[in-house]
């Protein structure tokens, strides 16, 4: 806990390292969740018959609040913990802009000032997301950046550098730790901003109560775990406790598949080294991931949590191509009206894929997946899959072992 003293206020620090089993939401958090909770699930009845499947598919959707994402779940927790403890200003990064825009409402509400690092390459796809956080009272850089050593630098071994999101959290964690009245927020990857999230799958559990029925199987995208462990993690619970034998499946993209491809070690949470060491499933600190549309996927490694689950084979992971993943996302919005995040279309390939397969064994199951966000900021990244300009790329294992080997360690 003294590491990270420096950059998180004292209550997320404590709750980083709680071995309580529930923590209260305090009344000003629950005051803003009222807003859009509890988020609907609903039965993608359309998508069902469409399919011809004999399995029934749920889906969890967290795009109805102002950010547009699950994000919000954190956002207004951490911006409460850090206000209540004299924090003015607040620095995070986030990749595709749910984070970003997420946090940049909660601070406003609770009268903190805010600075985004936003990765480089979702900069430029996503201007509308910049723009909101904006609008929201939040400063945005584009990252890497001039404004820390550390984004400088990455600029002065590749001046073109898209950006990662390891190379914004160093950017936003150096800023953080030069200012007392400064502190930094994480949107995923670390344990309490996984406790946050666990509100998606507590209110599931009670809305699949409601239908008389219980899912064989619990999917989620997969960037650093906050969207996965938010829906699964109560199932697990329901697993481990009370004998129920639910899987819990990851999906990630094949060009950054830490869990898939990635070695267990302890790496850091950032290009520049500035977190502790962490164990994780790590494709390395210093990994440069594809240019894909997901952008909230673009990250090196898997939270601690998630990482220890997939090595004691309690979650499952899969990685698909991004073309697979556009194509399910569009075939989900023509049947059941929403405009995916692309970084969610990859748990509905992975929900079609085990309604495929439950098919062709003959079997009817019950999938549930979280939708993790709304696309609407992301009309380009369709418009490029509608023109087949949307590449797709796998890590070969002769990447991965590369990667790897190029892990840097202090002396």
């Amino acid at each position: 806990p003294e590491a990270l003293a420096a950059v998180f206020p004292m209550e997320l620090i404590r709750q980083e390292v709680s071995a309580e089993r529930y923590i209260e939401i305090p009344d000003e958090v629950l005051d803003l969740y009222k807003t859009y909770r509890p988020s609907p699930l609903f039965r993608a009845v359309n998508l069902e018959k469409t399919l011809g499947t004999k399995s029934k598919i749920y889906y969890k959707y967290e795009g109805g609040n102002y950010s547009g994402s699950h994000k919000a779940n954190t956002a207004i927790a951490q911006a409460y913990y850090n206000k209540q403890e004299g924090v003015r200003r607040i620095t995070t990064e986030t990749g595709a802009g749910q984070w970003g825009c997420a946090m940049s409402f909660a601070c406003a509400h609770f009268g903190l000032e805010l600075l985004v690092f936003m990765v480089k390459v979702s900069y430029g796809q996503k201007p509308g997301r910049k723009l909101l956080m904006n609008v929201y009272n939040a400063k945005v850089i584009p990252s890497p950046s001039t404004m820390t050593v550390s984004g400088r630098r990455v600029l002065e071994i590749d001046p073109d550098s898209p950006g990662s999101l390891g190379i914004a959290i160093s950017e936003a964690m150096e800023i953080a730790a030069e200012d007392p009245y400064t502190k930094y927020s994480l949107g995923s990857v670390l344990n309490h901003v996984i406790l946050h999230q666990t509100i998606i799958g507590q209110e599931a559990i009670l809305q699949m109560a409601k239908t008389d029925d219980y899912p064989d199987v619990v999917i989620g995208c997969f960037g650093g775990g906050s969207n996965f462990s938010g829906i699964a993690f109560p199932f697990l619970h329901e697993n481990i406790v009370n004998g129920r034998k639910t899987r819990l499946l990851t999906i990630e993209p094949s060009s950054c598949p830490k869990l898939t491809k990635g070695k267990f070690m302890y790496d850091f949470g950032d290009s520049a080294g500035m977190t502790p060491l962490l164990p994780m499933y790590t494709l390395g600190h210093n990994f440069m991931p594809e240019k894909i549309h997901a952008g909230g996927l673009r990250y090196h490694g898997a939270g601690t949590l998630v990482s220890q689950l997939k090595k004691d084979g309690l979650v499952e992971a899969k990685a698909k191509m991004q073309r697979e993943c556009f194509e399910a996302g569009v075939l989900f919005a023509r049947n059941e009206g929403i405009l995916p995040a692309p970084e969610s279309t990859y748990a509905i390939a992975g929900a079609l894929d085990e309604a495929r397969k439950a098919d062709i064994e003959g079997v009817s199951r019950t999938i549930l997946f979280n939708l993790s966000g709304h696309g609407h900021f992301d009309i380009s990244a369709y418009e490029k899959y509608f023109e087949n300009n949307l590449p797709d790329h796998e890590l070969t294992n002769a990447e991965v072992e590369h990667a790897i080997s190029k892990i840097e360690f202090p002396a």
